[in-house]
This record gives structure tokens, C-alpha cells and sequence, in this order.
């Protein structure tokens, strides 16, 4: 069986979850019904995000994304924190180290894979496009107490 992601606390404001040590990752499986992604979990089922969803990926050495593919209104930033590799969008590739954060807008048709010798380890954001306004800027929206 899967590993699965741990709720450690919650409250009327908040959701604290630990995915457990960054080298386990590789023990989840995501299951889309028609395939199964080794070592990927969301977890903004867990954390009960309204606005956003995370993911975790480890890849193995030549392992890539599993598809090819778009979103219909989510964009998704992408931060690689260990491995190297190579990225795709819409038929463009270009290298991806440890430090890479890329962007892809929802029409992107992207993958990624892993072409390295070592894991690859990968932590996506996913929201929705455009949903943010000038009154939502970290100036705009903090309240400092």
C-alpha cells in the first residue's frame, strides 16, 4: 500500500500535514484510475486548501511525468528541489536543476522527466489563472498585528 499523507493538526484557521522525510516521497503512488503515477501525492485534499492544490513528485533516474498534459483554467508553478532534468512546453524542451521554478500557463501542454542519475524531486502549485488582482498583492492583502 501507499504511503499516505499524515494530518498532524488542525483548527478553525488552520491544517498542518508532514508528507514525511523529502527521500520518501518516492513511497507514494497517485492512482488517476487509468494509470497510476509512482511517487506523486496531492495534498490539498489533506491540507483543505479553498484555493490552490500542492503536489509532491519523486522521479527515479529516466522516469518521466507519466502524460503529457494541459489544464483547463489551473496554472502551475513547478519547483524543482533536487535532481536534474529536462522540461517540456508545448513542444519546447530545456534543461531543469535543482533551484528551477517554472510557470506554465493552463493551455501549456507540458512533461518533465528525470535524466539524471539520481532522484529528482519536484513540488508543484496549482491555482487558478488570473485570479489574482492587484488587491491581492502580499502589500495589499497582509495585516500585520
Amino acid at each position: 500500500m501507499a504511503k499516505q499523507v499524515e494530518v498532524k493538526n488542525q483548527g478553525n484557521h488552520f491544517t498542518a500535514v508532514n508528507v514525511g522525510k523529502l527521500n520518501e516521497i518516492k513511497d507514494y503512488a497517485l492512482d488517476l484510475g487509468v494509470i497510476t503515477i509512482p511517487g506523486k501525492t496531492f495534498l490539498g485534499q489533506a491540507l483543505q486548501t479553498t484555493g490552490a492544490e500542492i503536489s509532491f513528485q519523486s522521479l527515479a533516474a529516466g522516469q518521466d511525468y507519466a502524460a503529457r498534459h494541459a489544464h483547463k483554467t489551473h496554472e502551475e508553478l513547478y519547483f524543482f528541489l533536487k535532481g536534474s532534468g529536462e522540461f517540456e512546453v508545448d513542444g519546447e524542451f530545456f534543461p531543469i536543476t535543482e533551484g528551477s521554478v517554472v510557470r506554465v500557463a493552463p493551455k501549456g501542454v507540458r512533461n518533465f522527466k528525470n535524466t539524471g542519475d539520481s532522484e529528482m524531486l519536484m513540488l508543484c502549485v496549482q491555482y487558478k489563472a488570473d485570479s489574482f488582482g492587484e488587491e491581492d498583492s502580499p502589500m495589499n492583502d497582509g495585516i500585520m498585528m
